[in-house]
């Protein structure tokens, strides 16, 4: 994995990358030596071959983990930390390489998306990196004769499994905490963007024992599923959609396993009648991740927007939505690149047609994507916006996890709060305003894991993150996540008052 990502998203044919994955150490084929391939989504071009894992490798990468845990829990915790730093400094070293793979591989904009990516891996494993002196307990007071005490101790096998929409940094965000607190791991990487994943793997190499770390690449049906189901797994951590995180928790459930599942979501954006203003408009369109074509779990792709402010505000959006530059994803001068595959592909235009047969929808901007000229060669969609007076419908319920947004006019806090929370999901939320009373009040009433007043911005190291209802178990980013995610707490009592042994004659 160390070719360069050059000139990658030029027409001309290129040759296809033959990557491998990584158990025990070792760089290998899949047991059966089936491939896949990966696209380039920009111009349906094949750019590499994968191996195409199952349950022999899953489980040749499990033994190989189980044999790597006891000495790597035995390593102390600052020194693990130590070795996730010098990790970070490798992946900033080669931060621009690592980018320019990502964009090619998941259609994501160079210079909007791959490159803060890449840099958010690095800042991952530099945070947790600094944690490893915080893997402590606490003493409990029962009394003087009696000393009581919690360890944090590691999990074992850790089996995590990741989407495709950014690999990189979630691959980061289950491979630092693990390791720092113990655990080995077996990641399974999203087989339509393992490209950039694998070259994270080949710098962990570098710094880590055989073993500690194990990626396998193939489909969630086969290598996925046999992760999930595998005996010797302590702990699932899995990023993903809802539906899939159901089956992996029912696999959980077998084995009560401890899970953590990061889902979907379908995030409100509340817009207060004060807040007509260009910079909120700034704010609507980089909560919507409309630079990342929306394949974000913290869309905010329903728009709660005051009555009185409906229209001027649409059209201040629809200006701004409409110059966004979209292209070929390595093109610095590029704001939004393509969606991944054919399928989502499909799937988000189903959305934009049933959203232009609505006979209650009005197109505020974009549509369906070009069917002639550059944009046609790739999976390149257009942002969109429709106008609506319902929650109710199916474009304001269902994830797109494409640039479909929703505008619903209300006039009553109250009112849009019940329709803000009228989901199955709550992951995220927006409130826009300028007083801050207000903001704060609608923001704690918003039933989601992660609520931001007059900002959009993503999650930072730190930040304990993660969703309510069916937007998720757990949280990730911050020390309680890796604690509760990755650690389990003994406790120890010891009788102080132990009287002193008998002599013998």
């Amino acid at each position: 994995m160390t070719e360069r990502a050059e000139q990658i998203g030029a027409k001309s044919e290129q040759p296809i990358r033959q990557a491998r994955m990584l158990i025990d150490g070792q760089w290998t084929e899949a047991a059966s030596g089936a491939v896949l391939a990966v696209q380039n989504p920009a111009n349906k071009q094949t750019i590499a071959e994968i191996p195409r894992g199952d349950a022999e490798d899953i489980a040749r990468a499990v033994r190989a983990a189980a044999a790597a845990f006891p000495a790597w829990s035995r390593v102390a915790p600052r020194d693990r930390g130590r070795l996730l730093a010098r990790i970070a400094e490798a992946l900033e070293a080669r931060m621009e390489e690592i980018a320019r793979t990502i964009a090619l591989e998941t259609g994501n904009a160079l210079r909007t998306q791959a490159r803060p990516e890449a840099r958010g891996a690095a800042d991952i494993f530099r945070y947790f990196g600094g944690l490893g002196g915080e893997l402590k307990g606490e003493t409990i007071p029962i009394g003087e004769q009696v000393l009581s005490y919690t360890r944090r101790e590691p999990l074992g096998v850790v089996g995590a499994i990741i989407p495709w929409n950014a690999p990189v940094l979630l691959g980061a965000l289950k491979i630092a905490p693990a390791l720092c607190a113990g655990n080995t791991l077996v990641l399974k990487a999203a087989e339509d963007a393992p490209l950039g994943v694998l070259m994270m793997a080949e710098i962990c190499q570098e710094f880590l024992p055989p073993g500690v770390l194990n990626v396998v690449t193939g489909l969630g049906e086969e290598a996925g599923a046999a992760l999930a189901r595998h005996p010797t797994i302590s702990k699932l951590s899995f990023t993903g959609s809802t539906e899939v995180g159901k089956l992996i928790m029912r696999s959980a459930a077998e084995r009560i396993v401890p899970v953590s599942l990061e889902l979907g979501g379908k995030s409100p954006s509340i817009v207060f009648p004060d807040a007509n203003e260009d910079w909120v408009v700034d704010g609507i369109m980089a909560a919507m991740r409309f630079t990342r074509q929306s394949q974000s779990c913290t869309a905010g792709s329903r728009m709660f927007l005051h009555a009185s402010i409906f229209d001027s505000f649409l059209e201040k959006l629809a200006v701004k939505a409409a110059a966004l530059k979209i292209g070929d994803p390595l093109d610095e001068a590029n704001d939004v690149g393509t969606l991944i595959n054919e399928k989502q592909f499909r799937r988000v235009c189903g959305y934009v047609k049933d959203g232009l047969e609505r006979k209650d929808a009005r197109l505020v901007v974009g549509g369906l994507p070009p069917t002639e000229g550059p944009l046609s060669e790739g999976y390149f969609t257009l942002p969109t916006v429709f106008a609506d007076t319902s929650n109710d419908w199916r474009l304001a319920r269902e994830e797109i996890f494409g640039p479909v947004l929703v505008a619903i006019p209300w006039t009553d806090a109250a009112e849009a709060i019940r329709m803000a929370n009228d989901s199955t999901y709550g992951l995220a939320g927006y409130v826009w305003t300028h007083d801050i009373g207000v903001g704060l009040r609608t923001a704690h009433a918003i039933e989601s894991g992660w609520v931001q007043v007059n900002q959009a911005l993503g999650q930072v190291p730190g930040h304990s993150y993660g969703g309510f209802k069916q937007s998720g178990i757990g949280r990730e980013f911050s020390l309680e996540g890796m604690l509760d995610s990755f650690t389990q707490r003994k406790n120890v009592t010891v009788n102080l008052n132990v009287p002193p042994p008998s002599r013998t004659v």
